[in-house]
């Protein structure tokens, strides 16, 4: 895959949210035309996973997955999204939507510079996050990852 001068901004913003956050590493990623997957290992248990409607690091849970919000807009039922005391929306930090924010936020930002287009949105408001339980499925989606490059052509958004 050969990035865009936007591509090249999502990479580099990706690389520099494991600079800045010492709880969270990369172990897989590709960056698309239209998206980006990823495997995030996070090496602090106080980190916050969201699940719907709950907060949650329940191991008992096969398999939690969530569909969150980066952006606060229309999302008051997050248990993760509060209000201070002055009524302002808040995302709880280091969470999995506090990082997913402030990396689609920092790419937003540059790329609106680069285009001239302040204030245009980027990218889609929400985003799929799963909890990754074993080894079996870490390689299950580590390989669809690096397989997702050569099926890029069979994407219904490939141009």
């Amino acid at each position: 895959m050969y990035l865009s001068e936007c591509g090249q901004i999502v990479a580099e913003k990706w690389q520099k949210s494991f600079e800045i956050r010492s709880e969270l590493f990369c172990d897989a990623f590709v960056i698309m035309p239209n998206h980006i997957h990823a495997i995030l290992r996070i090496e602090n248990p106080a980190i916050i996973v969201e699940t719907p409607g709950r907060a949650s690091n329940d191991a008992d849970d096969p398999y939690l997955e969530t569909h969150g919000r980066a952006s606060l807009h229309g999302n008051d039922t997050n248990p993760r999204v509060g209000r201070d005391g002055n009524g302002a929306a808040y995302r709880e930090p280091k969470s999995i939507s506090s990082f997913v924010a402030g990396f689609k936020s920092a790419v937003t930002a540059r790329i609106n510079t680069l285009r001239h287009t302040q204030g245009t949105a980027v990218w889609q408001t929400r985003f799929h996050d799963h909890v990754i339980r074993d080894y079996e499925e870490c390689r299950r989606i580590g390989a669809y990852i690096d397989g997702n490059i050569e099926n890029w052509k069979d994407d219904p958004y490939y141009i």
